[in-house]
C-alpha cells in the first residue's frame, strides 16, 4: 500500500523557480532515506538529491548543487525539492523515491518510486 506522488511541476521559463512536492502514504518518510531522481527523453535517471533518515545529512548532484534544495516535514509525512535558478537543462521527469541503504546517488538503492511530475524550463 506504499505510494508516493510528486506534484508541483509545470513550464516555467530559465532562471525562475518551482517547488516540488513528495507525498508519502503507506510508510514514513522520517524513517527512510528519501530521494529525487530525473529523467530526460533519452536520457537515463539520474540521480539529483536525497536527504538521509538518520540524521538529516543532504547529498546534491554536482549539476544541481547551489540551486536546488531538499527538505522534509515530517508532520506532513512529506519530501520537497525547491529548484531555483532553472536551466533548460533541468527539464525532465521528477521521481521521488524512498530506501533504506546506501549509496544514496544510485538507482538501485531505493525501494519505492512515485510515478513522477513533469518539468519543462523554457529558453
Amino acid at each position: 500500500q506504499v505510494q508516493l506522488v510528486e506534484s508541483g511541476g509545470g513550464l516555467v521559463q530559465a532562471g525562475g523557480s518551482l517547488r516540488l512536492s513528495c507525498a508519502a502514504s503507506g510508510l514514513t518518510f522520517s524513517v527512510y532515506t528519501s530521494g529525487w531522481f530525473r529523467q530526460a527523453p533519452g536520457k537515463e535517471r539520474e540521480f539529483v538529491a536525497a536527504v538521509s533518515w538518520r540524521d538529516g545529512s543532504t547529498y546534491y548532484a554536482d549539476s544541481v548543487k547551489g540551486r536546488f534544495t531538499i527538505s522534509r516535514d515530517n508532520t506532513k509525512n512529506t519530501v520537497y525539492l525547491q529548484m531555483n535558478s532553472l536551466k533548460p537543462e533541468d527539464t525532465a521527469v521528477y521521481y521521488c523515491a524512498a530506501g533504506l541503504i546506501s549509496p544514496f546517488t544510485e538507482r538501485s538503492s531505493y525501494r519505492y518510486w512515485g510515478q513522477g511530475t513533469q518539468v519543462t524550463v523554457s529558453s
